[in-house]
């Protein structure tokens, strides 16, 4: 029980740091094409140094970690509004909530449980109204088009993304929302930053079963570590008033 008393929920950051960089198997198999083709958008020149071709793709994912941080922020007022409204998330159930997120996430890794795909398809809608403005972004030039490209992309539909969005919801506060999805942008960086330099060279491994799995297995020991900390948190707090007033009542 011991462990327990350490709780990821509290550590919200760190944890979808955590989630980013154990998720980033899927990121590769999924955005190997999209970087793919947005290395192929540049000039020979730029394609072939290793400075610039590391700076466009600094821009792109710096952008792409601005909307998720700008998506998160939105997740979290959103999460406040339902309180202000009357919804109670409660400590408890914010917790939960977002632990069986995570273990939905994992399950979706594994290949085991397809149900984060139904968001997908939710956002792929949105999707095809935002990604005709990339088109005025192309060919990238400088690295400013590459930053808008960017930010163009963290909305691109994703079971991953959308997972830890609705950990965001579950916040109910706009910094913690934007914290939550800048953690897991960050995790996911310095494998998309790898994916940008050696693709060709790494296309082919980016969505191995056995790295999937093994990454979606820690998800889920996460979320179900997150379950069952913040049930027994929970059930600690409610038993502390009773076992006070007997001390009381003693002396």
């Amino acid at each position: 029980a011991e462990i327990f008393r350490l709780m990821p929920a509290e550590l919200g950051f760190l944890t979808a740091l955590l989630v980013g960089i154990l998720g980033s198997s899927h990121c590769l198999g999924m955005c190997s094409g999209i970087v793919g083709a947005l290395n192929m958008g540049l000039e020979d020149s730029r394609r072939q140094s290793r400075f610039y071709l590391f700076a466009f793709q600094l821009a792109y994912n710096s952008g792409r970690i601005i909307s998720y941080v700008c998506i998160g922020a939105l997740a979290g007022w959103l999460g406040s509004a339902f309180s202000w409204s009357g919804f109670d998330w409660g400590p408890l159930p914010g917790k939960l909530i977002a632990a069986a997120f995570m273990v939905a996430l994992g399950l979706y890794l594994t290949n085991w449980w397809r149900g984060l795909a139904l968001l997908e398809r939710a956002g792929a809608r949105l999707w095809k109204h935002i990604q005709p403005w990339g088109r005025g972004l192309l060919p990238v030039q400088h690295p400013l088009q590459a930053l808008l490209l960017g930010m163009l992309w963290g909305w691109l539909p994703c079971g991953l993304v959308y997972a830890v969005l609705a950990w965001s919801l579950t916040t109910a506060s706009v910094i913690d929302g934007a914290l939550v999805m800048l953690g897991f942008g960050l995790g996911t960086l310095p494998s998309m930053l790898l994916l940008g330099g050696l693709i060709t060279r790494y296309k082919g491994r980016a969505g191995r079963p056995l790295i999937r799995s093994l990454a979606g297995i820690a998800i889920i020991v996460l979320g179900l570590y997150g379950g069952l900390s913040s049930l027994y948190s929970h059930q600690q707090q409610h038993h502390l008033p009773g076992s006070a007033s007997i001390d009381l009542s003693r002396r």
